[in-house]
C-alpha cells in the first residue's frame, strides 16, 4: 500500500529520533457526539468494534485520499492507532505532535486524557511521557467541528452543504502529519532566530526543558561559519552566533544557513545529547514611505493568491512534491510570492518557500467568525499567536495578516478594538515584520494600507489610482470604512479574478466580472490591470486572484490540477518587468 506524507513535517526543527504516525488509523464518525458516553476514548477491545472503518492520516474524511470521501457536515470524529514503543525510545521524554486538527481536539493515551487543543489550523504537542509504556500503546484522538457556529475560524470551508462562490469543501479532524519525538530528559523546546546584517550574526532565543550545555553552529554549503556555546536553563537564554561569511536571503535566492543545535546534559551519570537540525535566513525587512525594503533594496511584491486546496486531499497536499510544485508554477508566471490566503499553511510548505526565496504573507482563516461574540475572539486569539510563534523563523514570511475582509455588524464598528488588539499582540510577538490588521477593509491600525479591487474595466481600475500617483489621493470605494493616511505604503492585495472556464467544462463556474470571450481578450485585460499597478510609483505590490482554480471557482491561471490555461511565458513577461517604485531610489541611503 502506498504511503503518503512520510517526510519530516518540520525541517526547521528536526531530530533523528522521531516516528511518523501517518498511515491507516481506525476511525468512526460521531454525528451524535455520544462517543464520550460510549467511552470510545478507551480504545480497548471492548470499544474497538465502534471504530467501523479505516482512514488514511493525514487526509481529512471529506477527501478521497483519506479512503472515505464523505462530504456532508460532520459533527465529530474518532481516531485510534496502536503504536509499539521500545524501552530505549522511552529512556527520556516522549512528545506527541499534531500538525493540525480541525477543530476542537482531545487526545487520549492508553485510556487517559493527555491534552486538549482548540483551533483547526495551528500546530500543537503534548508531553505524553507519563502515559506511555514499553510495548503496545493506544492513541485515541477525538475532534469536534462546526463551521456554522460562528465561534471558530473556518477559512474557505463552505458553511452550506454545497461548495459555492469562493467557499469550498470542508475539512474535519486530522489534516496534517502526526508524529512522535523521543528526547532526553533535558531538551530544547524551541529556538527563535533574529538575523542582524549589520552585526553579521544571528541572535538566538532558546527555551530549554531542564538544563545543560547548548552549542549552536552555523554552516553554509556544509562549511562552518560560526559557533556559540553557553550553559542554559529555562525559557530565557540569549545567544549570539557570529558569522565569518555573509550570505543574504533574497527574493528569488533562498540562501539558508544550516544550524546544528546540540544540548548536552548529565542524567543519572549518563551523558545525553539532544541534537537538532535547523536553518535560518539572513534578511531584514523595512518600510520606508511607500516602499517595501528587503535588505536595503526596494522590492515590488508581485504576489498571487494561493489558498492551499488540492482536488484529492482538500486542505492537504498529496505529496511534498505537490507543495513545491505550487511555488514553481507561480514563479513560472513571474510572481515572486503569494498571499497564503484564509489558511495557516503547513511548515513543510514554508520550508520550500524559504529555499526558493519566495515571499509570502502569513494569514489566518478568519472567515466564519462572528466577532460580535466574545467567545469567537477568545478562540481566535490563542490560535493566531500560536501560528506567529511557530512560523517566526521562516525568512519567506515577510508580513502578517490575521484577518481578511472583516465586516461591521448593524452599522457598528464593533470589530475595531479586536483588530487593534490582535495587531498589537502580533507586533509584541514579532516586531521584525509589518502587520496588516485586516486585508481589504476596515483598517484600524496597520503598517501597510491594502485594498481589494475587482473592477474588470481597465480604465475604471486605472482611475482609482491615477490621482494617487500624482498627489497621494485615490478614489476610495468605501470611504465610510477606510481612512488612508498619506505616505503609507499601498498594497493592492486582491485584484483581477478574471474568470476563464476552460472549454466550458465547469457548469457552475464562478469568477469575478464578465468572462472574456477569447484568450486574447483575457490576456489584454490581465496586462491592462497589472500594468496600472506596476506603473504607479506609489504602489508597493499587488496580489492577483488567483494561482489555480478551486472546485467551482475558475479564475485561476492554472486549473485545479495545476495544468496551465495559457502559455506561462506570456504572464512572466507581464509580471516580471520592473515596477515604477523599483526604479526610484532603489536603495536606502547608506546601504548597498
Amino acid at each position: 500500500m502506498k504511503e503518503y506524507r512520510m517526510e519530516h513535517p518540520n525541517p526547521q526543527f528536526q531530530r533523528e529520533n522521531w516516528m511518523n504516525l501517518n498511515g491507516l488509523w481506525s476511525f468512526t464518525f460521531d454525528f451524535g457526539k455520544s462517543g464520550m458516553e460510549r467511552k470510545l476514548y478507551l480504545g480497548d477491545e471492548d470499544t474497538l468494534q465502534n471504530y467501523d472503518c479505516k482512514i488514511r492520516v493525514p487526509f481529512c474524511p471529506e477527501s478521497s485520499l483519506s479512503g472515505i470521501g464523505y462530504k456532508d457536515f460532520i459533527a465529530a470524529v474518532w481516531y485510534r492507532k496502536e503504536v509499539d514503543l521500545s524501552e530505549k525510545q522511552l529512556e527520556g521524554r516522549t512528545i506527541l505532535h499534531f500538525g493540525a486538527v480541525d477543530y476542537e481536539c482531545r487526545v487520549f493515551i492508553n485510556g487517559e486524557e493527555a491534552g486538549k487543543h482548540i483551533g483547526g489550523y495551528s500546530s500543537f504537542e503534548f508531553d505524553i511521557t507519563d502515559y506511555v509504556h514499553t510495548g503496545k500503546n493506544i492513541i485515541v484522538v477525538y475532534a469536534e467541528d462546526d463551521v456554522r457556529s460562528g465561534l471558530q475560524a473556518r477559512g474557505k470551508q463552505s458553511g452550506s452543504y454545497y461548495s459555492q462562490g469562493c467557499d469550498y469543501t470542508r475539512t474535519t479532524g486530522i489534516w496534517q502529519t502526526v508524529w512522535l519525538e523521543f528526547v532526553p530528559k533535558s531538551y530544547v523546546k524551541s529556538v527563535k532566530y533574529y538575523p542582524d546584517i549589520a552585526e553579521q550574526c544571528f541572535y538566538a532565543d532558546a527555551k530549554i526543558y531542564g538544563k545543560g550545555k547548548l552549542t549552536m553552529t552555523a554552516y553554509y554549503n556544509e562549511k562552518e561559519c560560526g559557533t556559540v556555546t553557553k550553559m542554559v536553563t529555562g525559557d530565557n537564554n540569549k545567544l549570539r552566533i557570529p558569522l565569518n561569511e555573509m550570505h543574504l536571503w533574497e527574493c528569488g535566492n533562498g540562501r539558508l544557513y544550516d544550524i546544528k543545535i546540540k544540548l548536552e546534559s548529565e542524567e543519572n551519570g549518563k551523558h545525553m545529547v539532544d541534537a537538532i537540525s535547523s536553518y535560518a535566513g539572513m534578511r531584514q525587512i523595512q518600510i520606508d514611505g511607500y516602499r517595501f525594503i528587503l535588505n536595503g533594496v526596494t522590492v515590488f511584491q508581485r504576489t498571487v493568491l494561493d489558498q492551499g486546496f488540492y482536488r484529492e486531499g482538500i486542505y492537504t497536499a498529496p505529496s511534498d512534491e505537490a507543495l513545491l510544485r505550487d511555488i514553481k508554477i507561480s514563479k513560472a508566471l513571474g510572481f515572486n510570492g503569494a498571499r497564503l490566503h484564509q489558511k495557516i499553511f503547513e511548515p513543510r510548505f514554508l520550508y520550500h518557500c524559504d529555499r526558493e526565496g519566495y515571499l509570502v504573507w502569513g494569514e489566518h482563516g478568519n472567515w466564519g467568525l462572528n466577532l460580535s461574540n466574545p467567545e469567537s475572539f477568545l478562540n481566535f486569539m490563542p490560535e493566531w499567536l500560536e501560528a506567529v510563534e511557530r512560523d517566526f523563523n521562516h525568512p519567506s514570511i515577510i508580513g502578517w495578516c490575521p484577518f481578511n475582509e472583516t465586516w461591521d455588524y448593524n452599522g457598528q464598528r464593533q470589530n475595531d478594538r479586536i483588530l487593534e488588539n490582535i495587531y498589537k499582540m502580533t507586533k509584541a510577538l514579532d516586531s521584525t515584520r509589518p502587520c496588516i490588521d485586516t486585508s481589504g477593509n476596515f483598517h484600524v491600525i496597520t503598517d501597510i494600507y491594502d485594498l481589494h479591487n475587482y473592477r474588470q474595466n481597465v480604465k475604471e481600475f486605472s482611475d482609482c489610482y491615477s490621482g494617487f500617483a500624482k498627489d497621494g489621493k485615490f478614489h476610495e470605494e468605501h470611504p465610510s470604512r477606510q481612512q488612508y493616511k498619506e505616505g503609507q505604503p499601498l498594497f493592492i492585495s486582491e485584484y483581477g479574478g478574471i474568470k476563464w472556464n476552460v472549454d466550458d467544462s465547469q457548469k457552475d463556474a464562478w469568477g469575478y466580472g464578465d468572462e472574456p470571450k477569447t484568450k486574447e481578450e483575457f490576456i489584454e485585460r490581465y496586462e491592462g490591470l497589472t500594468s496600472v499597478l506596476l506603473d504607479n510609483p506609489k504602489i508597493m505590490g499587488f496580489c492577483y486572484t488567483q494561482l489555480y482554480d478551486i472546485e467551482q471557482e475558475t479564475n485561476g491561471l492554472y486549473d485545479y490540477d495545476r495544468k496551465p490555461k495559457f502559455d506561462a511565458e506570456i504572464f512572466y513577461k507581464i509580471n516580471s518587468r520592473k515596477a515604477a517604485i523599483e526604479l526610484i531610489n532603489g536603495n536606502i541611503e547608506g546601504e548597498n
